[in-house]
């Protein structure tokens, strides 16, 4: 199952607002090809129906650093096709990898001109003739996640969305799709994991981190959790523990000979995860018992992971890796429906929870600002649309 590379049904760009009169603008068609035009105002109400209505978006035209390349735009009307879908968004977040897609260093990239975002959820607010299984009302995230969803409106075909309840907050089925699943996937895959076995991480605080620390409690599993060294580090160490995790180190506080020497009545772990590289990866290399697997999805620290000749021969340690799109093309909707319902029912009975700061859309580039890390450490930015 591939990820559909349909931008925003069809790709909409107009650089003025919806009343400008006879300027020359673009309006781009399906296949994001610029086409001139000379329309002249539009007003929404003579609209039929079938479409779906103005919108304004963030988009980019060339890979680049993101807070230059990215730009607010209004974008017209869309008629809706025989399957397709319009839906007023919800919620988005600001993921790494959109980040990286932007940058163009992400393996997978839309053709541009592009509209940012790949996760999001909404409400359906149009419906084409062939829809059959969406109704007006109904809250949807794209499955899997496609690109196209910091927009206030959104128009794919129905078999790119999914429907979800309305009784978990937004802003969770709007984040549902990459890192929770991620970390659900990492402990069901690479090793099988019982009652009182260990893992161990850094990185603990991101949202991933958050969520192998709960779904690790729900299944009897302690974790050793690794953050950074920060003012309010007690504070993140409390916060960490009351979600579950056994152990909370600074990397300051691992700089030992022997770091198992902490471990204190814990088995050595038999799982690791990084998402950092450089010398934390190596730390969590040293807690690891003889034959265990440290899983890498993601390098935050831009650093190479270096592993002694010893650790191979002697410890017969595995590296692996793991990316979500990669699962996501091995395996089907009906399979990936099923993870993301059992992640949402988590949330709504209290048993799944991550820190976010939600932010207004029109105020993405102040989002933006702490997504990139330009504003020290900031839990994970969330737009919010207008309901």
């Amino acid at each position: 199952m591939m990820i559909g590379t349909r931008i925003i049904g069809p790709l909409r760009i107009a650089v003025r607002t919806l009343s400008v009169t006879c300027a020359p603008k673009f309006i781009g068609n399906a296949r994001g090809i610029y086409m001139p035009s000379t329309r002249a105002s539009i007003s929404w109400r003579t609209l039929a129906s079938s479409s779906c209505p103005p919108s304004r978006a963030v988009i980019y035209e060339e890979q680049g650093p993101p807070d230059k390349v990215t730009r607010l735009v209004d974008l017209p009307p869309v008629d809706l096709k025989e399957n397709d879908v319009c839906v007023k968004m919800l919620a988005a977040p600001i993921n790494p990898s959109d980040i990286n897609r932007i940058e163009g260093v992400y393996p997978v990239r839309p053709p541009l001109p592009a509209v940012g975002g790949c996760e999001g959820v909404g409400e359906v607010e149009g419906l084409g003739p062939g829809v059959k299984n969406l109704s007006i009302g109904d809250w949807v995230i794209p499955s899997p996640p496609s690109f196209g969803t910091w927009q206030t409106y959104c128009v794919k075909e129905e078999s790119a969305w999914c429907k979800v309840p309305k009784e978990v907050p937004a802003e969770y089925a709007a984040t549902v799709s990459v890192n929770p699943s991620t970390a659900l996937r990492m402990l069901e895959d690479f090793v099988s994991l019982k009652a009182g076995d260990v893992v161990v991480q850094n990185g603990a605080t991101s949202m991933v981190g958050q969520c192998i620390i709960q779904l690790s409690y729900l299944r009897g599993i302690q974790t050793i959790n690794i953050v950074r060294d920060r003012p309010d580090l007690e504070d993140i160490k409390q916060r960490l523990k009351a979600m579950g995790g056994s152990e909370v180190f600074s990397e300051s506080e691992l700089e030992v000979k022997n770091v198992k020497s902490l471990l204190g009545g814990l088995p050595e772990p038999v799982l690791g995860f990084n998402c950092v590289g450089g010398n934390t990866a190596s730390i969590v290399l040293k807690f690891l018992r003889q034959g265990g697997t440290m899983v890498t999805y993601g390098g935050m620290s831009k650093k190479p992971i270096t592993v002694s000749t010893s650790s191979f021969i002697f410890k017969d340690l595995r590296l692996r890796g793991y990316w979500m799109q990669n699962w996501i093309n091995l395996h089907t909707v009906n399979e990936f429906k099923p993870m993301t319902d059992y992640l949402l029912r988590l949330v709504r009975d209290g048993q799944l929870k991550y820190v976010m700061e939600t932010v207004p859309f029109q105020d993405f580039n102040a989002a933006l600002q702490k997504a990139l890390g330009k504003q020290g450490h900031s839990p994970k930015q969330v737009l919010v649309f207008d309901k």
